[in-house]
């Protein structure tokens, strides 16, 4: 398919599902971003499970979607077989010059969907993290390692959110140094309301300084460490307290464990006004054993709060270890240790969130993220008609 010589650009986005996290939030900055002028822009997208979030229909309701049904997060014979014949139909209506795929399963049922529709379309792929550890045994791992390996064949462009990310992918054989290139976050934070209001909308103390865990509570984020981290600050008597902002299937789980031990966390469950939750917090905790490019960490930088984050995925990209955040091991010592010296010293907590501000907002803002893609696609499209 040539590049267009007049008429928009036709770009396919596929995504199986927009819940609530850090790729559905980039996807909809793309959507909204893109200029309309020059793209015919479309999003492909599944369904959440009862237990998600649907970010389409709790934040960006804006964001226009083609909804496709049997995609969604579970694996299902029936419902990917019928996910994969429409997006065909889909790709063959449309005729993109685009297809661009986000996260693993769009990423495998997109791109064979593109090369069986027999249309001459660009296929990009961004990994907004990576399946290799945390979620399989050795092999199930194997086993998305050759899927992948294969995937990356039939790909022109690869993306990553982070270079640690990129890297570990080419350790293992995924693309090549060449056709696989980088792509920080972009987002915007909104105005923040009163800190004291928005405590109060969260039944939360004013007069104590507040550590928020933002994000799925889910096992890859490891709520059991964070809990962990907050019965050591319990025990060393350290003023502080915690939220967690987020739902997910370990909630409940997590919900018990906090009352059963009286530890010092509220419950806010999941909250689509994520400025409220940030004005509510004076320090952001992250103890995942897996990331991506943790976009909490970046909401949270924008409006100056400092960070304590295990050091994984591409964390310390984001994060600069001791000039705009602390980056510690997967150890609960450490991670305590952190934030004892926090609550210790107002003046680090001011100059880290300080720094964390400048360099945040210098580097992943939307608009960014925007003008990135709208070059990458021509320059591929017109890469393309050279050839």
């Amino acid at each position: 398919m040539k590049s267009p010589s007049n008429g928009p650009i036709r770009v396919m986005r596929i995504i199986a599902r927009m819940n609530v996290g850090g790729p559905a939030v980039q996807v909809s900055g793309l959507m909204r971003g893109l200029n309309p002028v020059d793209f015919d822009h479309r999003l492909y997208t599944g369904f959440c499970a009862p237990d998600e979030s649907d970010y389409l229909n709790t934040v960006a309701t804006d964001v226009k979607a083609v909804r496709i049904e049997g995609f969604g997060r579970r694996v299902s014979l029936g419902g990917d077989i019928k996910a994969f014949v429409t997006l065909v139909k889909e790709i063959r209506t449309f005729k993109p010059h685009v297809i661009h795929t986000h996260t693993a399963k769009a990423g495998f049922l997109g791109r064979i969907a593109s090369v069986v529709s027999l249309q001459q379309s660009i296929r990009v792929h961004t990994f907004h993290g990576h399946l290799l550890n945390g979620y399989f045994g050795p092999f199930k791992r194997a086993l998305v390692v050759f899927a992948e390996k294969t995937l990356a064949i039939l790909t022109d462009q690869l993306l990553a959110v982070g270079d640690k990310v990129r890297q570990d992918l080419l350790s293992v054989g995924i693309g090549n140094a060449k056709n696989f290139s980088l792509m920080p976050p972009g987002l915007t934070v909104g105005v923040l309301p009163n800190k004291n209001r928005s405590r109060e909308s969260f039944g939360l103390p004013a007069e104590k300084l507040q550590c928020a865990f933002i994000g799925r509570i889910t096992q890859i984020k490891r709520p059991d460490r964070f809990l962990d981290v907050v019965s050591e600050i319990k025990k060393r008597q350290v003023e502080l307290d915690f939220f967690i902002a987020g739902d997910g299937e370990l909630l409940e789980t997590c919900s018990k464990r906090i009352t059963a031990e009286e530890l010092p966390v509220s419950v806010l469950g999941w909250q689509s006004n994520i400025e409220r939750v940030l004005s509510a917090a004076d320090i952001v905790v992250l103890t995942s054993d897996n990331e991506g490019t943790p976009l909490s960490l970046i909401q949270a930088g924008m409006i100056g709060l400092p960070v304590v984050s295990t050091n994984v995925g591409s964390v310390s990209e984001i994060v600069l270890n001791e000039l705009t955040g602390i980056i510690t091991e997967l150890d609960v010592q450490q991670i305590a240790d952190a934030l004892e010296n926090l609550v210790s010293n107002p003046g680090l907590r001011a100059r880290l969130g300080n720094a964390a501000q400048e360099f945040t907002l210098a580097n992943f803002g939307v608009q960014r993220l925007v003008n990135d893609h709208e070059e990458l696609y021509k320059k591929l499209l017109s890469n393309q008609a050279k050839s």
